[in-house]
């Protein structure tokens, strides 16, 4: 019975900072979108190429 409960400050020591998890979602979403416009471009090309 040596557990004793957890403390409010003690429950986020294992996540990441609020920052550098906003860093990873913003960097994933920049990524997404690059790849998304990329496509686009591509497609609008193909489509111009064939007139």
């Amino acid at each position: 019975m040596d557990s004793k409960p957890l403390k409010p400050d003690d429950r986020g020591k294992g996540r990441p900072k609020p920052a550098e998890t906003r860093e990873e979602r913003l960097k994933a979403a920049l990524k997404a979108n690059l790849g998304r416009r990329k496509a686009q471009a591509r497609v609008r090309k193909s489509a111009g190429d064939k007139d």
